[in-house]
């Protein structure tokens, strides 16, 4: 392959971006080191340019919310006949990324299309609103399956290859690669009973959306408050919901328990990692769930629900971490049942030390089999299959490459 082509809605410097924005990024990273160009058609978002080049990286922004969609078509019809942003334009293969809604660049790209999907959007469609929600998930349920009933597939879960199925895909086109994580920042300790807070800490590192649910670790902090004494909970991550999230912590009277550190840099995300004793996803979906391997490379076991899916992959229940309630989406969706669990869930390991360092101690060390140079392999290993008019299905466990410059760069 000597030219690839990403699409996603966002990029890592969006306001909203989150892992799976990062995932495409570390394989478009890893990619160019193999010397291959790689263009990320993106939305664009206030102070960002319209393109720069990022670790060997080509991006290109155009478009919002929903107007990336047309206009990185666009781009890719006009870069065919040699003119905009995207001129000269000719991939070998594409990653066309589902983030819900699929950018349907099968029909403009002229090369193999692989299809990246974190996981199925069911339970969020909903927070669009009611005709929103109807469309969207008919587009990712129906539409999307239909013009790509021919097309490779990449997710990154098994869980999440699960769904797929379940909306129709043929499991022999879908490949599963899992996330990688960045090594601990240098000069940052790793965690251990050195950094931990003295005090009984709790940490949540999310975007702050309604899917992520967010309120169920404060109404679990809100009821351990009143047997734990100087429980604390530090919300790392930005988003448009925190004012809603500030506010319910005000109601449950837990204010001064938790700090909201918002977006933090990578050194400072790790520092608050190091201190924490349990780490707990309440999302209501993922597809993987990097902050669990974050988390476990500091010795912090997670708590999340069984249902979101993806975290079944992530954590291995009873070992690295624990997972609470049924496996069905109803399971999740009952708070008046998950909250306790969930709360029952936390206070175990937050008063069984022993425990607690057995199941950081495992998550540590099965942390440390995931890299980013392993997940850009194994996409390579599925965009070369691709481009050559082939299908892979399973689990594919990339093999590290020597790195080499970036296309363009060999001389430089």
């Amino acid at each position: 392959m000597r030219e690839v082509l990403l699409l996603c809605w966002r990029d890592t410097g969006h306001p909203q971006g989150g892992g799976s924005e990062r995932y495409l990024e570390e394989v478009g990273v890893g990619l160019a080191r193999r010397g291959i160009k790689v263009t990320l058609r993106t939305a664009g978002y206030p102070g960002a340019p319209r393109a720069e080049f990022v670790d060997g990286l080509r991006i290109s922004r155009g478009g919002g919310r929903l107007t990336v969609y047309p206009r990185a078509l666009g781009a890719i019809v006009a870069g065919r006949l040699g003119f905009g942003p995207l001129a000269g334009l000719r991939p070998d293969a594409v990653i066309d990324t589902q983030n819900g809604i699929p950018f349907f660049s099968a029909t403009v790209s002229g090369a193999p299309v692989t299809v990246l999907v974190h996981h199925c959007h069911r339970e969020q469609w909903p927070v669009a609103g009611k005709l929103m929600g109807r469309i969207g998930w008919w587009i990712e349920s129906r539409l999307s399956p239909r013009v790509h009933r021919d097309s490779q597939y990449l997710t990154v879960s098994l869980p999440s290859a699960d769904e797929l199925t379940e909306l129709g895909v043929q499991r022999d086109r879908i490949a599963v690669v899992r996330n990688g994580a960045d090594a601990i920042p240098a000069g940052v300790e790793p965690g251990d009973s050195h950094t931990r807070t003295v005090h009984p800490s709790v940490c949540v590192l999310s975007r702050l959306v309604p899917h992520k649910q967010i309120e169920d670790a404060l109404a679990a902090v809100a009821e351990l408050s009143r047997t734990i004494p100087g429980l604390h909970l530090d919300v790392i991550g930005g988003g448009w919901w925190e004012q809603n999230l500030r506010e319910s912590a005000h109601e449950l009277g837990i204010a001064d328990a938790v700090t909201f550190h918002g977006h933090v840099p990578e050194q400072r995300k790790h520092e608050l990692l190091a201190r924490s004793w349990v780490h707990v996803m309440p999302s209501r979906k993922e597809g993987w769930g990097l902050a669990v391997i974050e988390a476990a490379q500091h010795g912090v076991p997670t708590v999340g629900y069984r249902s979101s899916k993806g975290l079944t992959d992530s954590i291995i229940d009873g070992v690295t971490g624990l997972l609470v309630g049924g496996d069905t989406e109803d399971a999740v969706a009952d708070r008046t049942a998950s909250v306790p669990a969930l709360t029952s869930a936390v206070e175990s390991l937050l008063l069984d030390a022993e425990l607690r360092a057995e199941l950081g101690d495992k998550a540590r060390l099965r942390a440390a089999e995931f890299s980013w140079a392993q997940t850009a392999a194994g996409v390579h290993a599925v965009l070369a299959e691709s481009a050559a008019g082939r299908h892979v299905s399973g689990l594919i466990a990339g093999i590290e490459a020597s790195p080499v410059a970036p296309a363009g760069l060999q001389d430089a």
